[in-house]
């Protein structure tokens, strides 16, 4: 089986585009959520504060032609892909085009606006706000899509369009499809745009945080007095490698992904379950080949929700048995939805190199509820270590663990 390297790394969020602008905000206890005043306009929706992406523009290079297909979900997924391309400095290789390289990316969905579009067909009796390119803006796999065309990959696509745990999923599938021997290359990660809608399915179930007047000191995950959690925006892409691939080019290494374990609950859409979610921290560590005590960190999911975070606390140490640090940046960046996934991995790994890790914002006063676990607060976390975790969890009940080893050779 082949081993499976990063070798380029991207990432838009609500707090920064690059490592070092992010590290920044996160050392500066800068968060990336405010105030949503075009959101009172909806009648009901309760939470009105969300974490978007604040300077996002396409590049004048970016030609309709390019991009008349995608909406902003996939413009955001292939800016990031470019990126993480250039990073890897492939942008000009024919490995990209010769179907050595498949691309795995995920969303939740495709474009609202877009979606709006095919919906009111059934309202208005009217095909007027369609055109040719709507699904095309508005389909499940649009991000997935619209990176390949855009980078001419003739690999295999493979979409994840698992909510909360698209980006990792996909990091996951990608390594598989590497570790098997079916692609030399892979571009992973995931995307998601902001909308209200993004928000009031969160809303519609009581899981939103609704502090709207003090937005700063919102979600809190983990925290006693959390309200629950902020959708953001976001995309990021991984490009994974094989590494006689990256050694034969001499390719620089982040990481070496070691580890990918996925499950179902099986019970219960929006209810997460303890013992599957540590079944799939196991399944990666299985993978792995390591034990539970060579984990140094772990990246929780944690969104500020009381069911998720103590659920998720007491599955993590069940696997555990031991207080592993451990911090969740939501309360930074708010809940990116199908982006988190692949930002906790970017982000996890550049921590890991690093050898600070940041701590979970707002967390004052861990829930004592929750399980005994090392929560990294404060400052932050100097630490060294070889091995790294980041978990996700999505509706559907639907769990990822990732796992990842510091690159020393």
């Amino acid at each position: 089986m082949n081993r499976v390297v990063v070798t380029g790394m991207a990432g838009l969020s609500p707090v920064g585009n690059s490592w070092p602008s992010i590290e920044e905000a996160f050392r500066c206890n800068r968060t990336g959520v405010v105030a949503m005043p075009e959101w009172r306009s909806y009648e009901g929706l309760l939470t009105q504060f969300a974490a978007p992406i604040q300077d996002f523009t396409v590049p004048t290079h970016y030609s309709r032609k390019k991009t008349r297909s995608m909406g902003r979900v996939s413009l955001l997924a292939t800016r990031a892909t470019e990126l993480a391309l250039d990073d890897a400095e492939l942008s000009e290789s024919d490995l990209i085009r010769n179907g050595e390289t498949g691309v795995a990316y995920g969303s939740s969905s495709g474009s609202v606006d877009a979606m709006q579009a095919l919906a009111s067909m059934e309202e208005t009796k009217s095909l007027a706000r369609l055109d040719g390119t709507s699904y095309l803006r508005a389909m499940a796999h649009t991000a997935a899509v619209n990176i390949s065309i855009f980078f001419e990959t003739t690999g295999r696509i493979i979409p994840s369009n698992t909510a909360c745990t698209s980006g990792s999923q996909s990091i996951g599938y990608a390594y598989e499809a590497i570790k098997y021997g079916r692609q030399r290359i892979m571009i992973a990660g995931g995307a998601e745009e902001l909308s209200a809608a993004a928000a009031a399915v969160f809303d519609v179930v009581f899981a939103t945080s609704t502090s709207n007047r003090t937005p700063v000191n919102m979600p809190r995950p983990f925290d006693r007095d959390r309200d629950g959690l902020i959708v953001g925006e976001g995309a990021c892409t991984l490009i994974l490698e094989e590494l006689g691939s990256a050694v034969e080019r001499g390719a620089h290494v982040y990481a070496e992904i070691i580890g990918f374990g996925t499950n179902s609950d099986g019970c219960h859409v929006t209810s997460p379950c303890a013992e599957s979610i540590s079944r799939a921290i196991e399944l990666a560590l299985d993978d792995a080949g390591l034990a539970p005590d060579e984990i140094g960190y772990v990246n929780a999911h944690a969104t500020g929700t009381e069911l998720g975070d103590i659920t998720e606390s007491k599955a993590t140490y069940e696997v555990f048995k031991r207080p592993v640090p451990i911090s969740s940046i939501k309360g930074h960046i708010g809940h990116t939805l199908g982006a988190a996934g692949s930002l906790e991995a970017f982000l996890t790994i550049s921590m890991m190199n690093n050898g600070w890790f940041a701590p979970t914002r707002n967390l004052d006063n861990v829930d004592d509820r929750c399980a005994l676990l090392d929560f990294i607060t404060g400052d932050g976390r100097d630490l060294q270590c070889s091995h790294t975790m980041s978990n996700n969890f999505a509706f559907g009940g639907i769990n990822t663990s990732l796992v990842f080893r510091r690159w020393t050779s």
